[in-house]
């Protein structure tokens, strides 16, 4: 966590307006976006989201319109979302890999008044009606002050709800996107001015946005942008990144590139990462450890602002989610963790009916996770209420508790364990992707033995009604959602 003396300089701020005027003075003269080529300071990135307050004043929209950003991590897309949220409107940041019908879809379904689109995505919206659709370059020559803003309004729209339906759009007001911002300063490691980032993760997605980006922003650290994620990662000796706020996958995927180049690929000045969004397997915490690199996983969710809990004992307890942020009450009911506070969303976007599935007439977000508690207040998460497997017995089994000691193999990259049918008879069944670096390049008989065993290793450790019965080692990798989790569709 940042230090006292350091954290006492930082103040909650309820609007995104207050939070960019903020950062712009407190944090002037000091580096705060780069393409690798070209930096621009923390005066000169508020002038920017000022003259693209400009801009977007000039549209003549009514405040509160819905404004889509359709671009790459880029510099236009990071200042049109502070400029589109501190001028009083709703921001709203598509995927990048989001295809020609869905944005059609997604703009009717969200009420998008405009769109800024990057130039090579242009193609894809020629099909909208009724959209104002705007290069994501636009910038005017003038400034706008930010607006004044009630925090209790909307201040931007997510997708989520990706790994087991249709996405829905959860809306955060200002305070509640404003906490999870705030939220990010008690993330361990975190120093005034000091670290170097990695705009790495999807912006459309509240774990990028808001880990890795707005609250950087709110300790007065550099953020490289990332356009191109292979290309990003492969100037990483460059950039020489002293925190990576990543995903387990990309996690993996370093660790491959460390073992053919180095410890020397990550920079030479990597002290920590910061991994959620999936499980994080502890033979992962184990590499990164090994090479000096801190390693903090945590949990959050869209409905609550991303930032709900943070473990920074990842060594010693590395099943935990860690312990939960301040700002927030929590209680289980029937195993389920509620929470409540200034971080929890205001609903999903023209859905009551999901709406009241989700939060109590008082305020407390169901979350939809099942966990405990230890005595020292860590937090486990034991599965998800939706994913539960209901037994012919009528007992329900979790299958991420099935699938944790799979994890803790260092030869599992990933495992989902399911409902499936083996001669006419409800079983358990398991999905097991390899992690074949670890195999070193023997046949894949051996693999698929090794495998077997050890789904015989983990059934002798289980009841006899949750045995696992149909075993798949799959030689593609899952399908994934866009923050890499493995979907269970």
């Amino acid at each position: 966590m940042i230090p006292k003396e350091e954290f006492d300089r930082i103040p909650y701020l309820p609007t995104m307006g207050q939070f960019v005027d903020w950062f712009t003075k407190e944090y002037a003269s000091m580096p705060a976006l780069s393409d690798a080529v070209n930096t621009i300071n923390y005066e000169e990135l508020g002038h920017r989201v000022a003259r693209r307050r400009a801009f977007i004043e000039g549209l003549g929209l009514p405040k509160g319109s819905h404004i889509a950003i359709f671009d790459r991590n880029s510099q236009d897309a990071i200042e049109l979302f502070l400029a589109v949220t501190s001028a009083g409107y709703v921001a709203m940041n598509f995927p990048s890999a989001l295809p020609e019908m869905a944005i059609v879809g997604s703009c009717m379904k969200f009420d998008i008044a405009a769109i800024f689109v990057r130039e090579e995505f242009m193609p894809l919206t020629g099909k909208l009606q009724g959209v104002k659709v705007l290069p994501a370059a636009s910038i005017a020559e003038t400034e706008a002050p930010s607006a004044q803003i009630d925090p209790e309004s909307p201040a931007a729209i997510f997708f989520t709800g990706g790994t087991t339906g249709q996405p829905k759009g959860a809306v955060l007001s200002h305070r509640a996107l404003m906490r999870g911002n705030y939220n990010a300063v008690f993330k361990p490691g975190k120093v005034i001015g000091v670290h170097r980032y990695i705009a790495i993760l999807p912006l459309s997605h509240v774990f990028g946005l808001i880990a890795g980006t707005m609250g950087c922003f709110y300790t007065g650290n550099l953020i490289y942008t990332c356009e191109d994620m292979k290309a990003t990662i492969g100037k990483l000796p460059v950039l020489k990144p002293t925190v990576l706020v990543i995903v387990p996958g990309i996690c993996d995927i370093l660790s491959g590139l460390v073992k053919m180049y180095g410890p020397q690929f990550l920079g030479g000045s990597l002290r920590m990462i910061i991994a959620g969004a999936a499980n994080v397997p502890p033979r992962l915490v184990d590499i990164f450890t090994k090479l000096g690199v801190e390693f903090c996983f945590g949990y959050g969710l869209t409905e609550g602002a991303n930032l709900t809990s943070a473990n920074a004992n990842a060594v010693e307890k590395p099943t935990s989610i860690g312990k939960v942020y301040p700002g927030q009450e929590t209680k289980v009911v029937d195993g389920e963790l509620w929470i409540k506070g200034d971080n929890v969303f205001s609903g999903y976007y023209k859905d009551p009916e999901k709406t009241a599935a989700a939060l109590t007439p008082d305020g407390w977000l169901r979350t939809g996770d099942l966990v405990h508690f230890d005595e020292e207040g860590f937090l486990y998460i034991t599965g998800r209420i939706k994913n539960l497997i209901i037994l012919a017995n009528g007992e329900n089994v979790s299958p991420e508790t099935l699938e944790e000691p799979f994890y803790a193999d260092p030869c599992v990259r990933d495992a989902m364990v399911k409902e499936d049918e083996f001669n006419g008879r409800q079983v358990i069944a398991i999905e097991i992707l390899p992690f074949m670096p670890a195999f070193d390049g023997k046949p894949w008989e051996e693999v698929e033995a090794y495998m077997n065993a050890l789904v015989k290793k983990v059934n002798a450790t289980l009841p006899s009604t949750h045995q696992i019965v149909k075993v798949t080692v799959r030689t593609e990798d899952f399908k994934r959602t866009g923050s890499m989790k493995v979907s269970r569709i």
